[in-house]
């Protein structure tokens, strides 16, 4: 099998994806007694190979598992039975380990990186004060950088302030910009992204809670093809006084978990408004969007639902949480996290119990 997996890598591209499945060894004694009834055909008797070992052997032959588990808990169809079990209880804690098939999802691990041009989209509503910081403060990286301010129908002036900006500042930096026609920071990231000419792109909130001085480590992750989807995660260092309130810590955490549940990839911090990923990978999200609809006003998760659809190695880089210095937050806590809530137990059903 370890010769058969080297092979394999030798034809594979980076957004190759192996997927390798096998039965799961707990199943042995009943498999064999189907066997001997005559209600299974007859195979060779084989070697058991634990998850660590075919884990292993992907590894020495240059590939890493994104993602693994099982499916299929009653291999024999029941009506209503076969239904629950193999479409839900099986995705349940604990159950989840006892599925007949066992399955991994692997890509080639990366090789020599190189450089690629960056777009980074800046979404801003009220945010006047922190326009013109925001492009002062962003380091220059990448083959080239161009900077996008989306601005949402603002009522501080956050648009003359753009074009100032935009003025003063066009022989030195690449700076272009846009009014959105919808609403939300959502339908602002995808103006951004649909007039960005970057390989890769990014988004930084305006308010500056993420400091555009971390942005080159998350180019660096994701040109190094550490991850094909880089998630900002502002819950490993300590916050700044008010950066984050305690409800919405909590409310953090619970997606948290939700998350690294639905997608089979470890999730901190679904709600950082800090995501870089490869332009091509977001047109082919664009082009599944009507999968999971088109309901989310932050565009957080319709990001990593698509990242995970499409089996995208999904890294959080740790960064630090600063409270704000200019404006008010637009976000809603209440209203706002019963509408995520819901968006997590519609793609249960998108993603999970499928």
């Amino acid at each position: 099998m370890e010769g058969a997996f080297s092979n394999l890598n030798s034809v594979c591209r980076d957004r190759t994806r192996v997927v390798v499945t096998q039965y799961n060894y707990l199943w042995e004694p009943l498999l064999r007694l189907a066997q001997a009834l005559h209600l299974k055909a007859p195979v060779p008797i084989q070697n058991w190979l634990s998850s660590a070992d075919i884990e292993n052997m992907l590894y020495l032959a240059g590939f890493e598992v994104i993602k693994k588990g099982t499916r299929l808990l009653l291999p024999k169809y029941i009506p209503l039975l076969s239904t629950l079990l193999n479409k839900y209880a099986v995705n349940l804690p604990l159950l989840r380990h006892f599925g007949v098939v066992q399955y991994y999802v692997a890509r080639p691990i990366p090789k020599e990186p190189k450089e690629f041009s960056v777009s980074v989209v800046i979404p801003c509503r009220n945010e006047k004060g922190n326009i013109e910081r925001a492009m002062l403060r962003l380091p220059e990286f990448g083959s080239s950088l161009e900077i996008i301010y989306v601005e949402g129908n603002s009522t501080d002036g956050t648009l003359e302030e753009i074009k100032r900006v935009a003025e003063v500042y066009g022989q030195e930096r690449n700076i272009r910009w846009a009014v959105q026609e919808g609403r939300g920071k959502g339908d602002a990231v995808r103006k951004g992204f649909a007039m960005a000419s970057g390989d890769i792109l990014m988004i930084l909130d305006a308010d500056l809670t993420v400091a555009p001085e971390d942005l080159p480590k998350f180019y660096d992750a994701i040109r190094s093809r550490k991850g094909e989807f880089i998630n900002g995660s502002r819950l490993v260092y300590p916050m700044e006084r008010e950066a984050m309130r305690f409800f919405n810590v909590l409310g953090n955490k619970f997606f948290s978990l939700a998350f690294t549940w639905l997608l089979g990839q470890r999730i901190k911090d679904t709600l950082c408004g800090t995501k870089v990923l490869f332009k091509r990978d977001y047109e082919q999200i664009v082009a599944q969007r009507s999968y999971f609809g088109d309901f989310d006003p932050f565009g957080d998760f319709d990001l990593l639902f698509g990242a995970a659809k499409l089996s995208l190695r999904i890294v959080e880089l740790p960064i630090r949480y600063y409270a704000r210095t200019y404006g008010e937050t637009n976000i809603q806590r209440w209203r706002h996290g019963w509408l995520l809530f819901r968006m997590v137990l519609f793609a249960m059903r998108k993603v999970k119990f499928v």
